[in-house]
């Protein structure tokens, strides 16, 4: 029996979500027949262009970077309940590009409401995101102690505004 999914506003359980995204989330994009998913620990919410907006950040290195310049879309789907912290590991280290991660993690891909990409069925908390902005990061913009952090091999972020179009939790 599928669980039923509740419409909410995008900032609902924010609280949830900044708990739980330096711990894990799923990123997943779907372009054609490619799917995939990648573990995230950073993002934000807010209100830009007076559109409910979740950035997320992707390095040009990643194959989910590839994917998601062509589908232009993503899901965002937050383990809130639910102990994922294998999976999230796994997703976090392996490649799409060699993994079926949703095989090798036991995940199941759920449709999206209004979006092509599918959610992941083990979440509770779901946000669906069509890009309205990216933006690769400009080096000589980044603060010193960030690049030290983050970026000493020089692989750096571009950044995907998704417009929030559908929220829901699972029920």
């Amino acid at each position: 029996m599928e669980q039923m999914k509740e419409d909410v506003k995008y900032n609902d359980h924010l609280k949830e979500l900044l708990e739980q995204l330096p711990k894990g989330a799923f990123l997943t994009v779907k372009d054609g027949d490619k799917l995939n998913t990648m573990t995230i620990g950073w993002g934000t919410v807010g209100f830009i262009w007076q559109k409910p907006v979740f950035v997320v950040m992707v390095r040009k290195s990643r194959y989910t970077y590839h994917l998601l310049e062509n589908a232009q879309e993503f899901t965002v789907s937050i383990p809130v309940k639910k102990d994922l912290k294998k999976a999230l590991a796994f997703c976090g280290t392996k490649s799409g590009r060699e993994f079926d991660k949703f095989k090798e993690c036991k995940l199941t891909p759920e449709p999206g409401k209004v979006v092509n990409t599918p959610v992941i069925g083990e979440c509770d908390l779901h946000y669906e995101c069509k890009v309205i902005y990216r933006q690769s990061m400009e080096p000589a913009l980044v603060a010193e102690n960030i690049k030290k952090l983050a970026y000493a091999k020089g692989d750096y972020h571009v950044m995907y505004y998704g417009e929030i179009v559908a929220c829901y939790v699972k029920e």
